[in-house]
C-alpha cells in the first residue's frame, strides 16, 4: 500500500506503467507468502505446547499470549525465538513502509499549491493511520509483560489490531488513486 501511494504521489504519470498486474501480482504474492511463513511457525508452535489449564480462552479468537497462559511448560524461551523471526518480518515491513512516507512527504512538501498539498496528504494519510493503529496495538499485545495482563484491555487490544485495519476503506483506494492520474496523463500526452 505505501508502494502504491509513494507511485500515485511521487511518479504520477508513470503509474500505470509501475503499478501493473505483474508489479501488483507480485506485491500480494510477497504478502501472502510472508504471512503464510509467519503464520506457519507460530502454528506449528503452538501445537507442540503442551496445555494443562484447559482450553478456555478469554478473547474472540486464539490469542498466541493467551494460549501461553494456558502452557504447563515454560514456553516463553521457544515462543520468543518465533517472536524474533515475526519482529524481523514486521520491521523489514515497517521499513520499507517509512522509507516510502519520507520520500512521499519530501516530494509533497515540494508541491506549490496548497490545495495540491493537501490532496496528496489526505491520500495517503488514512493508511499511514490505520497502519500507526496496527503497529501500535500489535506491539502492546505481545511485547508487554503477561504479569500485567488483563482480559478486558487485552480484548480491547485485540479487536484493535485484528478487527479496524481490514476495514479501512482507503485502503481500497488504488483504483481512486488510478483515476486521478488518468487525467494527468491525458493533460501531458496533449
Amino acid at each position: 500500500m505505501a508502494y502504491d501511494r509513494y507511485n500515485a504521489i511521487c511518479r504520477p504519470l508513470h503509474y500505470g506503467t509501475i503499478m501493473g498486474s505483474r508489479a501488483c501480482v507480485k506485491m500480494a504474492t510477497a504478502a501472502w507468502a510472508s504471512g503464510f511463513l509467519n503464520a506457519l511457525l507460530h502454528t506449528a508452535n503452538t501445537f507442540s505446547i503442551p496445555l494443562c489449564q484447559g482450553n478456555t480462552v478469554d478473547q474472540f479468537f486464539c490469542e498466541i499470549p493467551q494460549i501461553l497462559k494456558l502452557s504447563c511448560s515454560d514456553s516463553y524461551l521457544r515462543e520468543a525465538g518465533v517472536i524474533v523471526v515475526s519482529t524481523c518480518l514486521a520491521f523489514g515491513c515497517f521499513v520499507f513502509i517509512v522509507v516510502s512516507y519520507v520520500q512521499i512527504f519530501t516530494a509533497v512538501l515540494r508541491i506549490p499549491s496548497e490545495q495540491g498539498r493537501h490532496k496528496a496528504f489526505s491520500t495517503c494519510l488514512p493508511h499511514l493511520a490505520v497502519v500507526s493503529l496496527f503497529v501500535s496495538t500489535g506491539i502492546f499485545a505481545y511485547l508487554k509483560p503477561p504479569s500485567i495482563s488483563s482480559p478486558a484491555p487485552d480484548l480491547v487490544v485485540a479487536v484493535l489490531y485484528s478487527v479496524v485495519p481490514p476495514m479501512d476503506r482507503n485502503g481500497l483506494g488504488s483504483e481512486m488513486d488510478a483515476m486521478r492520474v488518468q487525467p494527468q496523463q491525458k493533460a501531458f500526452k496533449e
